[in-house]
């Protein structure tokens, strides 16, 4: 099951990805169209070790946990690591996002939870990807917990699902990456290889169905029209609508590429308002208290209003 999901995602999945996460990619891609692996690389889903609970303490100390948020001290913050490509369902490569926001779910469940840190490191993935996550963050914040991402490389759907929190902030100024607003698709034609080995595909639609897959197969022809206007601009648009609604009045829109793909290091980032400042996790950590206790506050004030 895990070797199918990951199969299926990266052969029929359209990307909010940074280029440069595809090419890192591209051995394992190969060995999967290639059907190149073993027993031994595909390993059970089951056997793969969970995601570690960690959490930082009142006192800033970093902790691992056992099973359960609840055996975190008062006042703790969830850490919950987002790393590598994102899809949406766990992979022996990979966790998926249905796992990671289980995990801010747990956490915002947890009286002893008072913020959640999302720690990403990642370029981006399936689009598919992208809501579990963001439906988390939200569900987070209507529970009344802070949530801050804490980011070193934070491109495409990881910045989508990063632009939902109460602030992004960018770990260091040395390899903290922001942007890839953007979304793209591929995918092989086998045509030739199977003509080479002998083999003829006949696809065959009904009648009444001469719109099903028109944009796929006119694409297969050299023709990517319908695929960039009916496939992929939607999704562009969808992206940048909510990055100018997330990020609000601190986004430069003027910014050449802003919202077009381009990415920025840490100190540009905060410039253009793709971040709102720049720290190390006990930083993080801090500002996700503060926010919370601000928000304590406001909602206290609201209810006596």
């Amino acid at each position: 099951m895990a070797f199918s999901n990951l199969y299926s995602a990266v052969c029929r999945g359209k990307w909010f990805v940074s280029f440069r996460e595809v090419e890192s990619n591209l051995l394992v891609v190969d060995k999967l169209l290639e059907r190149d692996f073993n027993s031994q690389d595909t390993g059970r889903l089951s056997e793969r070790e969970a995601i570690p609970l960690m959490i930082a303490t009142k006192d800033g100390r970093s902790a691992r946990l056992g099973n359960s948020f609840s055996d975190a001290p008062q006042g703790s913050t969830a850490i919950i690591p987002v790393h590598g490509t994102m899809l949406k369902y766990g992979t022996y490569c990979s966790y998926g996002t249905t796992e990671y926001a289980a995990l801010i779910r747990d956490a915002a469940d947890s009286a002893n939870i008072s913020s959640v840190l999302c720690d990403i490191d990642s370029g981006g993935g399936a689009v598919d990807a992208i809501a579990p996550l963001v439906d988390a963050i939200l569900y987070a914040k209507s529970k009344g917990k802070a949530v801050v991402a804490h980011c070193d490389l934070c491109a495409s759907a990881a910045y989508y699902a990063a632009s939902y929190c109460d602030e992004i902030i960018a770990s260091n100024t040395i390899s903290a990456e922001f942007g890839s607003i953007g979304v793209m698709m591929s995918f092989p034609d086998y045509a030739k290889y199977y003509e080479n080995a002998g083999v003829k595909v006949h696809t065959i639609y009904s009648n009444l169905s001469d719109y099903k897959n028109a944009p796929f197969e006119a694409a297969k022809k050299g023709d990517y029209a319908s695929i960039r206007d009916e496939e992929l601009d939607p999704l562009a648009r969808d992206f940048q609508a909510n990055v100018r609604k997330n990020r609000g009045e601190c986004l430069k829109q003027e910014t050449e590429g802003l919202l077009r793909g381009r990415m920025f290091y840490a100190e540009d980032a905060l410039k253009v308002g793709l971040i709102d400042s720049i720290g190390n996790q006990d930083y993080a950590v801090r500002r996700s208290r503060e926010i919370n206790a601000e928000m304590t506050i406001n909602n206290y004030i609201n209810s006596k209003s």
